[in-house]
């Protein structure tokens, strides 16, 4: 048996005829940029997010850094981050001159809240939220240190569409949370898509105008804007499987739960969720002290897997400006070398799972 380590074509065949039959629609309505198909999913996805305001855009990268530009974060303000995240997420501060502080993980892979005080100085302006692997982040002490030293607060929700903490939405708790809909997102469109969510009006037209080159009127430019659309067939796509998204969520949760339930063996760590949060499974990440050959053994059984993520972005030769060697964010570091997530994916067999669950335990 083969099995890979992600699949988007099962998540597509469940509702073929529906995506079919949106992406004929949007094709036959000759209007493909900033139609209704956007509009209509901003307000759908701000609905299900219990949020206020929804701005389509290009990608999930676009989301983060037009974010931190129009909060006003600039040359010389510092940004605190947890040191395990993609590097997307620290591309949206340095794309904008700022400077990450990276902070160590929780046991649950999410910021550790303990570690961030101690890292607030004059110049930090605002702490980005990664809630990675679609488990939800402990939000509480982070909303109270925002309010206190009077930072900004971003959440980058790319992993957590539908999760929540204490029954609030993620991407709810900031000014801005941050989306993507990369195909292999649990909330997917198929190809680059992205949107931000935020509570202030004022703040979601300034996303509106800048993600149009600028322009709140075609050829009168206020500010230097960008190109970034949610393009009309993404979005119709996206509101294809909106409706679904709370089904396929239950369907990874189901999946993950076998998964936690079955695996046995004491070589393997298995991902934990905190008090008070939920998880979407994006992802399921077990850890190994044997990993490479932990990889090379489910490789030879036809078993999929993908490291998420091998180089901390502090030790990635893109930021080797910043001059952190290695040794400087130590559990970052061990989860770098131990991580592996294992298939999971909407559509995967029982088949699969007991497939998969035996190789494992035989490990």
């Amino acid at each position: 048996m083969k099995i890979m380590p992600n699949r988007m074509d099962r998540g597509f065949e469940k509702y073929q005829e529906e995506f079919e039959k949106k992406a004929v629609e949007v094709l036959r309505s000759g209007w493909y940029v900033l139609g209704k198909e956007v509009s209509s999913f901003e307000e759908e996805f701000a609905s299900y997010i219990e949020g206020n305001y929804c701005v389509g855009l290009a990608s999930g990268l676009d989301a983060l850094w037009i974010a931190f530009r129009l909060l006003g974060i600039d040359q010389g303000d510092e940004v605190i981050v947890q040191g395990n995240t993609y590097i997307a997420s620290v591309m949206g501060i340095t794309m904008n001159g700022a400077t990450p502080v990276f902070v160590e993980p929780d046991a649950y892979y999410g910021i550790d809240a303990d570690k961030i005080e101690e890292k607030i100085t004059p110049r930090t302006k605002a702490i980005l939220v990664v809630h990675l692997y679609g488990v939800a982040s402990r939000m509480d002490k982070i909303v109270a240190l925002c309010e206190k030293y009077n930072l900004r607060l971003v959440e980058d929700c790319a992993q957590s569409h539908g999760a929540r903490f204490n029954g609030q939405m993620t991407g709810t708790f900031g000014d801005v949370g941050c989306f993507s809909f990369y195909p292999s997102k649990n909330l997917g469109a198929f190809g680059d898509a992205g949107a931000v969510v935020v509570k202030d009006k004022k703040l979601a037209d300034k996303f509106k105008v800048f993600r149009n080159y600028g322009s709140e009127k075609r050829y009168y430019n206020k500010v230097v804007g960008a190109n970034s659309r949610l393009d009309e067939l993404q979005a119709g796509l996206l509101r294809v499987r909106l409706p679904h998204l709370d089904e396929l969520n239950r369907e990874k949760e189901a999946i993950a739960n076998r998964y936690t339930e079955k695996l046995n063996n004491p070589k393997l760590i298995l991902p934990k969720i905190p008090k008070g949060a939920t998880c979407v499974w994006h992802q399921y990440v077990l850890r190994c002290d044997e990993r490479d050959r932990l990889i090379q053994y489910l490789e030879e059984k036809g078993i999929g897997t993908i490291i998420h993520y091998p180089i901390p972005p502090h030790l990635s030769e893109a930021y080797a400006y910043l001059g952190h060697r290695e040794g400087f964010l130590p559990i970052t570091e061990e989860y770098a070398k131990t991580v592996l997530s294992i298939p999971m994916y909407n559509g995967m067999t029982q088949e699969e799972q007991d497939y998969v669950i035996k190789a494992l335990n035989e490990f």
